[in-house]
């Protein structure tokens, strides 16, 4: 009698186990996967912040030289004026991607190169003075451009490790 008692408690606990660790099992597997997919939309959204940013300094920078040329070639003030007006309208076209890289992305390594290509592209302004001062400007402002573009490739690495430590990235 105590056999068939220990057996049917035995039975129980192995039909509770054969209920419980499957369905556990699963919520683990459900709790992963949508980790899995939250980590895949903030990196899809971190790319898009910088390739955003990236394009508008690179449009900014462009409408730069035009408006700048037209002033060292001495064209008329009309067209001058069409081209300050499509600067202006690239320049607050970065304000955009620069805010939504700034929540984000926190590496301040992201965030420097950020800020220095976008310096360095408003920077042209000050060179209308030559057109070699222009020229230097934004040789200066696309190389900080790729520099940003590099540092944030790094950064957006998938499944990156640690150089030192060796272990995941968790960002």
């Amino acid at each position: 009698m105590l056999a068939v008692l220990v057996l049917a408690v035995l039975t129980g606990v192995a039909g509770l186990l054969g209920a419980i660790v499957p369905g556990r099992l699963h919520e683990r597997a459900a709790e992963r996967q949508i980790r899995v997919t939250h980590s895949e939309t903030i990196r899809r959204d971190r790319l898009e912040a910088v390739t955003a940013l990236a394009c508008a300094a690179s449009d900014h920078r462009t409408a730069m030289w035009k408006r700048g040329d037209a002033i060292l070639t001495g064209a008329g003030p009309e067209r001058i004026e069409v081209l300050r007006g499509e600067s202006h309208m690239a320049r607050s076209a970065i304000a955009r991607p620069q805010v939504a890289l700034r929540v984000l992305i926190e590496d301040q390594a992201v965030r420097a190169a950020a800020d220095r290509m976008v310096t360095l592209t408003y920077a042209m302004r000050d060179a209308f003075a030559t057109t070699e001062d222009l020229a230097a400007a934004r040789e200066a402002a696309k190389d900080a451009h790729d520099t940003f573009v590099n540092i944030a490739a790094h950064y957006l690495r998938p499944a990156s490790t640690h150089p030192t430590t060796g272990q995941e990235s968790t960002r």
